[in-house]
């Protein structure tokens, strides 16, 4: 049989993981596992990795996701944890040690900055340098002797900057360092940075694999050598395991992952096309838009674009701001994205919180810029709710 297509593969889930001919595989809703006998407790324990023992550990509604999401991204094997947190701090503890020194950008997830800045670096004096990251130069120039990982996220969060991930992976890899991407924006759908040689693929599970806003998940994904030592000690140790409940879910948002994310890219398209010549907004950040300034570069390393997008209000002052973010209908305010439903966040409003002065005006976000996420409507309706509201400033 020849290669299947994404979609086609995701709307089937293997015959081995059905019941009595089942359409839907069963939740395997327990906590442990029993065995035939002592030699068999004994042989079980010699691969942990691979067999059920415990749910802390394997689960088979929690393997059926995990061999999708490996197979999707191009990987080898893969891990899901019980948020995208837990999957971005195991995989972090996975490639440093006491007094490493960590590459990364300015704009990464908010939370994941306090990790590096508030938790490793006090706790294990660990350093890290900023760059903007869309310049291969700057990764040159920050590597130290002691650098122990390089840690990506492209696009950024907010500003949307890209990365060159295959001129980064041989970089780092010609030094023995080892690379993180958070590739959240984008999905698995539209961008494979295992392909270019990245090391660990990161996924909050929450965004477009869920999708239905009703999940917390991560995942990381691998080679499986990389994944084993995670699962035998950041992973297992940690205990940042998924239900299996959680993993069903996901696994029924599979099987509309593509159709979903086709359907948000070409909602977002629209809305950013519209967003970019209205006279009230200042500046997009949008990588599927060709003024996007790192377009090319886009277009080399993605298949295509999710909904995710910021722009920047023509106007600083803080009431105007205020009147257009609590005046949309259809966009509710809500700190998370990539569900069926729009979204509108003001990111200054936690960045403000959780980064120092310096660092928020170095990360070039200003009290005007707004994040929304194109859900599942229709575009026409978006459009005409953002034009209602800018229309109040």
């Amino acid at each position: 049989m020849k290669k299947i297509n994404i979609e086609t593969f995701l709307s089937h889930d293997g015959k081995k993981a059905h019941s009595k001919g089942a359409v839907v595989p069963p939740i395997y809703q327990n906590s442990l596992f029993t065995m035939k006998d002592w030699d068999d407790v004994d042989k079980t324990f010699d691969d942990r990795v691979n067999n059920y023992i415990y749910t802390r550990g394997n689960n088979p509604s929690v393997r059926i996701v995990e061999e999708k999401l490996a197979k999707i991204s191009g990987g080898e094997s893969a891990k899901l944890f019980g948020s995208g947190m837990a999957a971005i701090s195991a995989s972090i503890l996975s490639c440093i040690k006491k007094g490493s020194h960590i590459v990364t950008v300015k704009n990464i997830y908010g939370p994941a900055n306090s990790l590096l800045q508030k938790y490793f670096k006090p706790k294990f004096d660990i350093e890290v340098t900023y760059i903007t990251g869309t310049d291969i130069n700057e990764f040159k120039e920050a590597i130290q002797p002691n650098t122990s990982l390089i840690y990506l996220e492209s696009p950024s969060s907010v500003v949307l900057s890209l990365q060159d991930l295959e001129a980064v992976a041989k970089l780092a890899k010609s030094k023995g360092i080892k690379t993180i991407i958070d590739n959240t924006w984008a999905s698995p759908v539209f961008q494979k940075p295992l392909s270019f040689g990245i090391d660990l693929e990161i996924h909050s599970c929450s965004k477009y694999i869920g999708g239905h806003s009703d999940v917390v998940a991560g995942v990381v994904i691998g080679d499986e050598k990389d994944i084993d030592d995670l699962f035998t000690k950041e992973f297992e140790l940690f205990g940042a395991k998924i239900a299996p409940f959680e993993a069903w879910l996901l696994l029924r948002s599979l099987r509309t992952l593509k159709i979903r994310m086709d359907q948000h890219q070409k909602s977002a398209l629209t809305v950013a096309r519209f967003l970019e010549k209205h006279p009230k907004i200042a500046k997009i950040n949008y990588p599927g838009l060709e003024s996007f300034t790192q377009y090319e570069l886009g277009k080399k390393q993605m298949t295509g674009y999710s909904g995710l997008m910021s722009f920047q209000l023509k106007t600083d002052d803080l009431d105007k701001i205020k009147t257009f973010f609590n005046g949309l209908n259809l966009f509710q305010i809500g700190v998370s994205w990539g569900g069926h439903e729009s979204l509108i966040y003001a990111p200054a409003i936690s960045y403000l919180k959780e980064l120092s002065k310096e660092q928020f005006e170095g990360m070039g976000i200003s009290l005007g810029d707004m994040r929304i996420s194109i859900g599942l409507e229709s575009a026409e309706d978006l459009i005409e709710d953002l034009d209602l509201g800018l229309s109040k400033i």
